[in-house]
């Protein structure tokens, strides 16, 4: 049951001496990064930089950018705009051969200008990012992963004619979150980068230098059940070393927790005002794994198989294509439900001891835009389940953002628009969902936030301006033409390529 108290009932006492320098830092993953259609580009509309442009100090909030080539490592959304522009709506068979050879041609070309090209020259960085979220990282990644440490991971490229996908991504993209320069500061991680602006209140007056600080981890210890459908339980020894934990896709809870307690002693180091937490989604609700052949019985939340979205239930085969099971499914959510009971007893501890901590149910909130789980089916609601109220920008339009995959007809959506291509991440107006939500939250710790100039404060409620996200959000205001074909395209591309595998686990 979802919990509806980010302060567990458990009163604090806040010190509010002074003005923290760091109004918002956010230590996350793709998440909070702000990844989008299986690349990090759009970083401006994470949901992090959302909050920022509420609080009034956007021009101020730090976070990387990854402009060349669509971003990393393959941006499905441009990969469309692509097959559109030479073979229009959809790409037919007698044309197939030739998008295969366009699509490995886009990717050779995403993957030189990132390993070999200008997106391979890393950026001297001594000021600390805001904005410390990487994609693809987990609890023990935040642990133990610098700028150091990712440079020596990543290989040198191999030039191989079908394995296009940008290796090492993740690293790469993390040498533009954390510090490099000065040389010692290429040591610190996302915890210890964001310990450095805790110190820093230098003529503030403040305690603290973080005002706000958000921890939005452990969806990539369950994440990859669904991405590979392939359900391998975390081992000890194994699951806390980086260099043996990649076989694994859900990680027992008791290995959760241990690792929850390690980031939780380091953020308790940090010079924080405020610190929220985040639950962690139901990855099962994630459209990149469709439930098939109806519920397993009547008020069930499950299908008996999980597969990719673009297999339809007459042509689904449990012997030939990639799923996992009803039981299996359930047993991932459950696991998380235990992650998430973590997260909670650590916020309470922290509160029990003077700590201005708070918990958002980030995994109740997906749970509420859950479509085909529950909107749709009445009978499988828990009875604390109500249908989350869409922002009136977003409930006009037509038809109103839902959790099914993306689709379109012609020039206009026609299904989804919470999750982007990839079906894993939110769309820029799902983020803005995402940020409205931490919003409450910040305001219940008595956050002010102010208007553009910085010094109107503003009066509650404190509202996203979602016009502005319709207006940014490509996906919602101009999709790909080809839409209609997005599923059969992706589906097509997967198998000829392997995209989908490539893609998550080069994270």
């Amino acid at each position: 049951m979802p919990v509806t108290d980010p302060t567990l009932g458990v009163d604090v006492t806040v010190a509010r001496q002074g003005k923290p320098k760091h109004r918002l830092v956010a230590i996350g993953d793709s998440l909070t990064q702000g990844f989008q259609s299986a690349a990090i580009f759009n970083t401006a509309l994470s949901y992090p930089a959302i909050v920022a442009y509420e609080l009034g100090c956007a021009e101020q909030f730090r976070y990387p950018r990854y402009d060349g080539f669509g971003g990393l490592p393959f941006n499905i959304e441009l990969f469309l705009r692509e097959l559109e522009t030479h073979y229009g709506a959809a790409v037919d068979l007698w044309e197939a051969p030739f998008a295969l050879f366009r699509a490995l041609s886009h990717m050779d070309q995403v993957k030189q200008y990132w390993t070999q090209g200008p997106g391979s020259v890393v950026p001297s960085t001594t000021a600390v990012m805001h904005n410390l979220a990487v994609f693809g990282w987990d609890l023990r990644d935040a642990l133990s992963k610098s700028a150091d440490a990712c440079r020596k991971r990543i290989e040198t490229p191999k030039d191989d004619p079908i394995i296009q996908i940008v290796p090492n991504a993740a690293e790469r993209a993390a040498l533009r979150v954390l510090p490099t320069q000065p040389p010692a500061a290429a040591s610190f991680g996302q915890l210890g980068a964001a310990a450095e602006l805790g110190k820093d209140i230098d003529g503030t007056g403040a305690e603290h230098g973080i005002e706000t600080l958000v921890i939005f981890l452990g969806a990539n210890n369950a994440l990859r059940a669904m991405t590979e459908l392939k359900v391998v339980w975390s081992e000890d020894p194994g699951f806390d070393d980086l260099d043996r934990k990649g076989r694994f896709t859900v990680w027992r809870p008791e290995h959760f927790t241990s690792e929850l307690r390690a980031v939780a002693s380091a953020v308790a180091d940090i010079k924080a005002r405020h610190v929220i937490w985040c639950t962690v989604p139901h990855v099962t609700i994630a459209p990149i794994a469709r439930g098939v052949k109806g519920k397993t019985a009547p008020g069930s939340a499950y299908y008996p198989y999980y597969t990719r979205p673009w297999i339809s239930d007459r042509d689904f085969d449990p012997g030939r294509d990639p799923s996992i099971t009803a039981a299996q499914a359930q047993q991932v959510d459950e696991t998380i439900d235990q992650y998430n009971d973590a997260i909670a007893a650590a916020v309470r501890e922290a509160r029990q001891q003077g700590a201005d901590w708070y918990l958002m149910e980030t995994c109740g909130l997906l749970d509420r835009l859950a479509t085909r789980r529950y909107a749709e089916d009445p009978a499988a609601r828990p009875d604390w389940w109500q249908p989350y109220a869409l922002p009136p920008a977003l409930q006009a339009l037509t038809p109103p953002p839902n959790s099914r995959f993306l689709k379109g007809e012609g020039q206009r959506r026609s299904d989804g628009g919470l999750f982007s291509l990839d079906g894993v991440h939110p769309t820029t107006v799902g983020y803005g969902i995402v940020a409205q939500e931490l919003i409450k939250v910040m305001r219940l710790a008595d956050v002010e936030f102010f208007r553009p100039d910085g010094v109107t404060t503003r009066q509650d409620p404190v509202l996203v301006d979602f016009d502005r996200l319709v207006r940014n959000d490509t996906l919602i205001n101009r999709p790909p033409g080809n839409l209609g074909s997005t599923l059969r395209t992706i589906g097509w591309a997967d198998e000829a390529a392997d995209l989908l595998r490539r893609i998550f686990t080069g994270f």
